[in-house]
């Protein structure tokens, strides 16, 4: 599949490996009071074009659905271009203000692209938001188009999904019989897709999506849209304040991607986070006695390195049929490097595949994958995710350019760089291809927005924060100097800095450095 990896805070799904075991963070800490809450929404009757009105203006009819959650669903057009054709649904959730005088709506996006808002916060409302803004705020959750509950991306049964995510191709990477395998099988998925999911899965784009997100703002009957936006989210958001900086509002947008980095420069930047991050975990693990590796990071590493060539060579059978390659055992891996704290798994994965084991590595892959014990998937993130970018990231099919790549990949990324090459070979099979270059986001004339950005961010790198702070004309960076995805309620100081915010409109006069 598609070499580069999801940008998503999933919360149940990335947060704590030990909790997903358990299939779920701590239980959602909410109430809600019926004669707080109005059952329909207050449209804006802001001024729009004729052929928008009855998108803007929908009152929306809420219905309970579990934990003292509201859901409902809005009717966007399929076509933005062509608002009085085919429409499409999507799903919303909230939880009102806990205060009870909801000083507006704050929508949440977890990332991906593919995520679902309306999973987050359902079930880790707690882990999206601070009870300070739960207070405050109403909290909105929602799928972007082609995304879980709502109308969404579907592509072949399980079994379908199975074989295009855990399936290998013996032939030797990067070799004319290997690309010619490669560029079969993402043209037969796309197809499947195609068949599936129609007209939509042209229309999934970011663009598309932010003007969603403008129609979701004003249906909830907010003058101006208040966003908190992770990892992928970010962009999301970007794009919303580009393309509406007079509805934007308090936009925080934390784990950012550069808007700017093409596909050579984003695969590049992820290759090395992901390996930084590795060496960060075999720093920790090398002076533990119960390390699975010895000797010095760089002797761990090359270790690491020697095993994922092993399993490229010699794949592992698992119990129920699927073999473990070199691409299921990098996802295995940079799971657990998405969080500090689930570092504990990468011990008993090596330890296990040391041992010809397939058990730990297929429990973290299907974990990233939202794979179930019985091969059911719960989400269609995968599909969505693959969907999205390729409306997004132009991509270069050429087999020489690709070839070049993966040895500057490799050279800047030992480990990680060989098995994030070659994303050529995906996108240009698919049905649909990105119209718009990559390019820097600036949104004149929008208000103060916060770009949070951690140093050791593996999935999105520091240094993608910095760009997009310096492109927003009115950006500001908020700095955290740790490991993991994501900043907020990591840090104690980006937090309170997040929700003073939101909540008092402060900006920092500069960065705080947290």
């Amino acid at each position: 599949m598609r070499h580069t990896h999801r940008t998503r805070r999933t919360g149940a799904r990335a947060v704590a490996l030990a909790t997903m075991l358990a299939l779920a963070l701590t239980g959602c800490v909410s109430w809600f009071q019926p004669n707080r809450a109005p059952t329909t929404s207050v449209p804006t009757g802001e001024d729009v074009p004729a052929a928008l009105a009855p998108y803007y203006h929908q009152v929306l009819s809420w219905r309970g659905c579990g934990d003292g959650m509201q859901c409902t669903s809005v009717t966007a057009p399929l076509d933005w271009s062509n608002p009085e054709g085919d429409t499409l649904e999507l799903a919303l959730i909230r939880q009102y203000a806990t205060g009870g005088s909801p000083r507006g709506s704050l929508l949440v996006n977890p990332g991906g692209p593919g995520g679902s808002g309306v999973d987050f916060i359902r079930d880790s409302v707690d882990f999206a938001t601070s009870e300070r803004l739960q207070r405050e705020y109403t909290i909105v959750g929602f799928d972007p188009r082609g995304v879980g509950a709502s109308t969404a991306v579907t592509c072949g049964d399980d079994a379908v999904l199975d074989d295009y995510i855990y399936g290998v191709v013996p032939e030797e990477r990067g070799s004319d019989a290997w690309f010619d395998e490669t560029e079969r099988r993402n043209a037969e998925f796309g197809a499947e897709c195609l068949a599936d999911t129609g007209e939509l899965l042209g229309l999934v784009d970011t663009r598309s999506a932010a003007r969603d997100l403008d129609l979701i703002r004003a249906a909830l009957g907010d003058e101006t849209l208040t966003y908190l936006g992770y990892s992928y989210g970010t962009y999301l958001g970007a794009v919303y304040a580009e393309l509406f900086p007079d509805r934007a509002g308090r936009l925080v947008l934390d784990g950012a991607i550069d808007p700017s980095a093409d596909e050579s420069e984003f695969t590049l930047a992820q290759a090395q986070g992901f390996e930084g991050a590795l060496r960060a975990y075999l720093a920790d693990c090398v002076d533990r006695s119960d390390c699975p590796f010895t000797g010095t990071v760089d002797e761990a590493e090359t270790r690491v390195a020697a095993i994922m060539r092993a399993l490229d060579a010699n794949p592992l059978p698992a119990p129920d049929g699927r073999v473990l390659g070199s691409s299921t055992m990098f996802t295995a891996i940079i799971l657990p490097l998405y969080n500090r704290d689930n570092w504990d798994y990468l011990d008993q994965l090596f330890t296990d595949v040391e041992a010809n084991g397939t058990e730990v590595a297929f429990f973290l892959a299907d974990a990233y994958n939202d794979r179930e014990s019985d091969g059911s998937y719960t989400t269609n993130t995968t599909q969505a995710f693959l969907a999205i970018n390729c409306l997004d990231m132009p991509s270069d099919p050429d087999r020489d350019h690709m070839r070049a790549e993966a040895e500057e990949l490799a050279a800047a990324a030992p480990v990680f760089g060989p098995w994030m090459s070659y994303g050529g070979a995906f996108c240009p099979q698919w049905p649909f291809s990105a119209e718009r270059p990559r390019e820097a986001i600036t949104a004149p004339g929008s208000p103060d927005i916060l770009v949070v950005g951690t140093t050791g961010d593996p999935a999105t790198p520091y240094r993608w924060a910095e760009a997009l702070a310096s492109q927003l004309e009115n950006g500001h960076l908020v700095t955290y100097d740790g490991e993991g995805h994501t900043a907020y309620g990591s840090s104690t100081c980006v937090t309170d800095t997040v929700d003073d915010f939101f909540v008092d409109g402060d900006v920092p006069a500069s960065d705080p450095l947290c």
